[in-house]
């Protein structure tokens, strides 16, 4: 296919980038990398470089860079705040190397839990919704390195000292899994509330990644091109905004929790 897009994923034999490889590799030109070639079951990921981008050495993996449309950010070491200091310096060296070497546009996966202390409020009553403009405030180690992605990116969105600037998506990602629903009980309506508002399905995470690498203008209110948009489907029972990502890149999730589990509600409510 001519003019194919040229992405790099890094973290790509993780979990996130799993769920969307099997698409962009029809779709884009990809360049792999991540620490093993390996996914969590242990299986092998074909084309992955092993290169581990947390290293302050650019030099050590620019060429890897060369010629590529948008990066894709999925790498992250979970742990304590050691690990997540060093998580946000991954994040420097991806948007710092992507700037030297002409990169365009990176989509980093950041997440709910950049703003996750709004959520204490909500199951609290005291609250009813969380929109993407809202200040991001976390009460976790976990929460504020994503809130640091965020931050940085918009500083590299605004232009280094040689005015070069570099397009940012961040994306809140939510709850990508099937299973959230199997141990919940009919005395616990506030985590199925939680699990059906925070759904994400593999086809609406992979329209939202396509259209967060591909729309032209992602630019903000003032002229920025930055943007911070939910990961999450069309729920019923959402507590975050998707609205500035229906408006900015078209989003059209297609399924949401209230149908897709629709036979799972029943069986927890039938226990009352």
């Amino acid at each position: 296919m001519p003019n194919r897009r040229k992405v790099l994923i890094t973290g790509a034999g993780g979990y996130i980038a799993g769920r969307m490889l099997p698409d962009f590799r029809e779709r884009y030109d990809l360049v792999l990398l991540d620490v093993r070639t390996t996914n969590r079951q242990g299986e092998e990921v074909a084309d992955i470089n092993i290169v581990d981008v947390s290293d302050p050495d650019r030099e050590v993996y620019q060429q890897y860079f060369e010629g590529v449309d948008a990066v894709v950010h999925c790498a992250f070491r979970g742990g304590g705040f050691e690990e997540e200091l060093n998580n946000v310096q991954m994040a420097y060296n991806i948007y710092r190397t992507s700037v030297e070497m002409g990169v365009c546009r990176v989509v980093v996966c950041s997440s709910n839990h950049a703003a996750d202390y709004y959520e204490n409020l909500i199951w609290a009553g005291k609250w009813d919704f969380v929109t993407p403009e809202m200040r991001p405030l976390s009460d976790n180690f976990y929460g504020w390195a994503k809130e640091a992605y965020e931050h940085l990116g918009f500083v590299f969105a605004n232009g280094d000292t040689r005015g070069r600037i570099l397009q940012n998506v961040q994306i809140r990602i939510g709850a990508p899994r099937e299973t959230d629903l199997n141990d919940i009980t009919a005395e616990n309506y506030t985590k199925m509330h939680r699990a059906l508002g925070a759904y994400l399905s593999v086809r609406d995470q992979v329209q939202l990644f396509v259209k967060s690498i591909e729309t032209e203008n992602i630019e903000d209110e003032n002229g920025v091109p930055f943007q911070i948009f939910y990961g999450i489907s069309d729920n019923s029972h959402k507590f975050w905004s998707i609205t500035n990502a229906r408006k900015v890149i078209g989003y059209e999730p297609e399924d949401n929790s209230a149908y897709r589990f629709a036979g799972r509600i029943a069986e927890i409510l039938n226990q009352k």
